[in-house]
């Protein structure tokens, strides 16, 4: 210190602390002039003890002038030791550095301008400090005087062409500290960020583009600022650095996809736009690198095809069909199971869009790597299932086709069938509104055939009898209306001499006779007509309720489709088809004569002429024996206690007799279940009238049972007789 107080002139430290700028300014040339001098003399020592001198009683001072006086000194010192600069900055530098924290601004701004001409004189000696410097940048950036704000980017405009003409700066050093500063909010540091960015990218000899995954995160939240320069900006760098990747041989793929996946479902727009377009070069660059990541892309690229912005939509779409397009093999770190997870998990997504690619995913998958997605199939089915439910047709007609597919195997054949029936069960509503779509497609993607064998096989055995009912009934109606159908309807009719007809009847009458009405139908598709007539004669009052009579109005008006033309022809030959008008006008006594229905069929039978009747014949109607057949018929041929049906045909291997029975067990289930489901229904009715006459106080008090023997109809007409 006494060194540095024999060189330096009282007079010069007084000025470098007077408040005017002008004193402090010429005091400081002054120090100037003498550091020179003990630079040209070779006298370190001393110039040591001056810096020493002009920090700790200056830069470091209470005063504020003290401190404006100690940062010109400093840069003035700099000046004085020109070439020989370099070996002082460790003492110069940091407490310039420490200035720009200052609280005072006028402090700051002479700390900007103290380093500014400190870094006008050293150059490329400065680069040591640089990372010092940025974070000093960065917060003087952000100054809240517009003074400071102005000095500081002066500084920053002198600092990068120091770097950018320096081979002294270290990329690997300062991208950590960019890192840690591009998740800033504030507008003018974003500004500052975005600037060195592009600075550093512009020079050939630093590879910004290798650390690019470090700070393409933060590059891409600016694409949200609410500044529009920003924006521009952040945009300008990613378009320049997506082009340099295009250009480039090695570019590291999977870290910059992990942010570009999670960037897709930003709420701003123009982020999701610019990242599903990068994610899009990506798809077409990246190649192998990708495969890891191709669920996590799938998972971004998926829910964008459904974007309110066309824009992504169109790009995300171009983006899924490259990606379908790559046949990737899972022995190549191709994770099948990965992508089953996404295409699950977007089958619920609200967009329907959306979850037609899910599924065309999922089949692409089966067709591509059917072993290995069979390993995940408990993961999918349940959702595959829940997808039957969906609003969208079109989902459940790719649905199906992915069971279809998935039921090649006979083991998940008979899995999907069991499943569906049990979705029916649980969800009536998916039976009324989707059942007839769902049965149809299968259908026609699985053999129509095989279906219904399957399906009469599960109900056979059904224990919900209202359900079995219900399930028959839909698919009844299906078998009769259906275009998919028509080849099982063809073989139904040639049940009496095709033994394939014949064990297709068989199979479907196990499960038909859940409902009468539904095995009527049979038999008229067969053209088993006796036995349908000796159906509706086995019918007792309890079988003809209203939801009989709505299945009958329903098969009625059927019979005057052209499903059932060849039924209405054989009319015109009476002699031959009497079973069939027996059948007929057995349903037309089971209408009410006002009915819609009763008109239908009436008219009909009506239109019969009356040229058609052989009246011989019809006088000598069979009765008696089920067995008896009319002698007048000479077509029909008695063999083995079987007789054919109305038609003549020579096949007769149906045990009608023994179908009757079966019929006429599963009728008498289904009443018992009904007469015990009214019986609970008028239970659960009375109990609440007998605990409220109990409760009122004018009446007596008695204990009082209900016998449940007693009919319902005998308990109204003895109502208010309670039996003890």
């Amino acid at each position: 210190m006494a060194e540095a107080l024999s060189v330096m002139p009282a007079a010069v430290l007084r000025n470098l602390a007077d408040k005017l700028y002008e004193k402090r300014k010429n005091a400081a040339l002054e120090v100037e002039g003498i550091v020179k001098q003990l630079a040209s003399a070779g006298d370190h020592d001393k110039i040591t003890s001056v810096i020493t001198l002009l920090t700790t009683e200056f830069t470091y001072s209470p005063q504020a002038n003290h401190r404006k006086g100690g940062l010109i000194s400093l840069a003035a010192a700099t000046v004085g030791l020109t070439n020989e600069a370099a070996q002082h900055l460790e003492q110069i530098v940091p407490p310039v550095l420490n200035s720009f924290s200052d609280q005072d601004s006028r402090v700051r701004y002479y700390a900007c301008e103290a380093l500014y001409n400190i870094a006008k004189v050293v150059r490329g000696d400065f680069i040591v400090f640089f990372n010092q410097i940025f974070d000093a940048l960065c917060k003087l950036s952000a100054d809240s005087d517009a003074n400071v704000q102005s000095a500081a980017h002066l500084l920053d405009r002198l600092v990068k062409d120091i770097v950018t003409e320096s081979d002294q700066f270290s990329i690997e050093e300062f991208i950590p500290l960019l890192r840690e500063r591009m998740n800033v909010l504030n507008p003018y540091v974003r500004q500052f960020l975005v600037g060195w960015i592009t600075v550093l990218d512009s020079v050939p000899d630093i590879d910004m583009l290798g650390f690019l995954p470090d700070f393409l995160d933060g590059l891409f939240n600016m694409l949200s600022d609410s500044s529009h320069e920003i924006r521009q900006q952040a945009d300008s760098a990613l378009s320049e650095f997506l082009q340099e990747i295009k250009n480039s041989p090695s570019v590291d793929y999977g870290r910059m996809a992990e942010i570009l996946v999670q960037r897709a479902s930003s709420p701003d727009e123009f982020t999701r736009l610019t990242a599903i377009t990068w994610i899009n070069e990506f798809v077409k660059l990246g190649g192998d690198q990708l495969v890891p990541y191709y669920a996590d892309i799938l998972g971004a690229i998926l829910p964008c095809i459904s974007d309110k912005e066309e824009k992504i939509r169109v790009v995300a779409r171009e983006t899924n069909e490259e990606l379908r397009a790559i046949n990737a093999n899972p022995a190549e770190a191709f994770d099948v199971g990965a992508i089953l997870s996404i295409a699950r998990r977007q089958l619920s997504s609200e967009w329907e869009a959306t979850r037609i690619e899910a599924l065309h995913w999922i089949s692409i998958l089966l067709n591509r790597h059917r072993i290995e997605v069979l390993i995940y199939l408990n993961d999918i089915f349940d959702t595959l299932l829940k997808a039957l439910s969906d609003p969208s047709d079109e989902v459940v007609l790719l649905v199906l086709d992915v069971h279809a597919c998935i039921a090649k195997d006979p083991q998940h054949f008979r899995q999907l069938v069991v499943f569906l029936v049990h979705s029916f069960r649980l969800d009536h509503s998916l039976l009324e509104k989707r059942g007839a779509l769902i049965i149809r497609r299968l259908c026609v993607l699985l053999n129509a055939e095989r279906v219904y064998r399957e399906l009469s096989t599960i109900l056979e055995g059904e224990s919900d009898l209202d359900f079995a009912s219900i399930m028959i009934q839909a698919l009844n109606l299906i078998l009769l209306t259906s275009s998919e159908l028509s080849e099982i309807r063809d073989l139904l009719k040639q049940s009496l001499v095709n033994p394939a007809g014949k064990d297709l009847y068989v199979s479907l009458y196990a499960s038909w006779r859940h409902s009468p009405m539904a095995i009527i139908s049979l038999c008229f598709l067969a053209q088993t007509y006796r036995h349908a007539s000796t159906v509706i004669q086995s019918l007792i009052e309890e079988d003809i309720n209203v939801k009989f009579l709505v299945q009958l109005d329903k098969l009625i008006r059927l019979l005057e489709t052209p499903i059932f033309a060849y039924l209405r022809l054989q009319l015109l030959d009476p002699g031959r088809y009497l079973w069939l008008f027996k059948s007929l006008y057995g349903l037309l006594m089971l209408l009410p004569q006002q009915s819609a229905a009763f008109k239908i069929l009436k008219t009909r039978l009506k239109a019969v002429p009356s040229y058609s009747f052989n009246r011989e014949q019809l006088n000598r109607m069979p009765s008696g024996d089920y067995y008896e057949f009319v002698p007048q018929m000479p077509d029909e041929k008695k063999k083995d206690g079987h007789v054919t049906e109305d038609g003549g045909s020579s096949y007769s291997g149906l045990n009608f007799t023994e179908r009757l029975n079966e019929f006429q067990e599963m009728q008498k289930k289904h009443r018992v279940h009904n007469k015990s489901q009214r019986t609970l229904r008028s239970l659960s009715t009375s109990l609440p009238k007998v605990a409220q006459k109990q409760e009122e106080p004018e009446e007596p008090q008695r204990q009082q049972s209900i016998d449940l023997n007693v009919p319902p109809s005998r308990s109204r007409r003895n109502s208010g007789q309670i039996q003890r």
